[in-house]
Formats: structure tokens, sequence, C-alpha cells
């Protein structure tokens, strides 16, 4: 079956959101086989503790990939204690240059409770302005949502709730079944 043919998985959104000293990162559990759910339940926001640090992590894209990009993370993060902007930036190059993680299609979203990055194959390391950050494909529509209420009185994890339940009814790719971790800084 040629590439093109084969019908292409998708389904995530994942939000970032950063207020009153905490950051709430959660995703939603489908996974999609071109018009076919898949699977309504998959946890795609993770904590992590290398060398005793919290960092919490949510992922858009494979599976496969995303884990193998995590388990990086945390061995960059073993090597540079509590410096996740350091990590993420190895991470980043590291991801840049191997022919072998070149070809990993995932995308990520990580904090230690004070920072917040989204971290790509291009080389990007991104802090996101408005405390907002979404990756996946309700992320357009999740970070709208999100930003249009950062200025009330919800918390960061109401935000992020709402906004995703806004991308829930939006994307058909995005369901209302959410991981949610939280982390103070």
């Amino acid at each position: 079956m040629a590439d093109n043919d084969f019908p292409g998985w998708h389904g995530t959104t994942i939000i970032g959101v950063k207020k009153d000293g905490q950051i709430v990162i959660a995703g939603d559990g489908q996974v999609s086989l071109g018009q076919t759910v898949i699977k309504g339940t998959a946890r795609k926001v993770r904590r992590l503790s290398p060398g005793g640090s919290e960092v919490v992590a949510g992922f858009a894209g494979s599976t496969a990939d995303a884990f193998t990009l995590l388990e990086r993370l945390e061995a960059k993060l073993e090597a540079t204690p509590g410096q996740l902007a350091r990590a993420s930036v190895e991470l980043a190059k590291d991801w840049r240059t191997d022919k072998y993680l070149q070809k990993l299609e995932a995308m990520l979203i990580v904090t230690d409770g004070k920072d917040m990055f989204v971290i790509t194959g291009a080389g990007d390391v991104l802090e996101p302005e408005h405390n907002v950050a979404a990756i996946g494909s309700g992320g357009n529509f999740a970070l709208a949502a999100a930003r249009a209420m950062m200025d009330s009185d919800k918390s960061a994890e109401e935000v992020a709730r709402q906004a995703m339940a806004i991308a829930a009814d939006i994307c058909v790719y995005t369901n209302g079944n959410l991981t949610v971790e939280t982390i103070s800084g």
C-alpha cells in the first residue's frame, strides 16, 4: 500500500495553560484512523520524574514516536537536572540533526511548573505567548478558546477544560475524554 493510499492517523488535542502560579496540561483521548475512531480513551498527557524533578508532558502525533521523544527528554533532564529549557533545546537539536529522529512525527508540550515549551521536529523550542500553547488536530480551536478566557476569574484547569470542550465540539478528531495534569512552580 502506497503512503498516499493509507488513510492516516488523526486525533489529538493537547493544551497547556499557565495561570496564577499553576500550569495545566490537558489532552483528549481520541485516536482515529481515517474516518473511524479507533480508541476514545488514549492517555496523551504524562507525568515524568527524571532525576526527582517533576515534569508534565503532552504529545500529539504518533504514539511510538512520542514515547521515543519522551524517553530522550527524560535522558536529557537526567543529564541536566532542573533545567527544562536546556534539556528541551538539546532534544530539539538531536531531533533536527539525527537521521533516525528526523523521521519521528510528533509534537510535545512540556512544563516543569515554571516554564512551558512546545517542542517540534523542526528544531523549535517555543515558549508560548499569552501563557497558552496547543497542538494537534484541534489545537487551534482550543488555543483560541483558552485565550478568550485568560482574563476571566477561571483557574488554569477550568480554562483548559472549557477550551478542550469547545475544541471537542468543533473538531471531529477530538473528544471529551480528558487527561489533566496540574503542576505548580
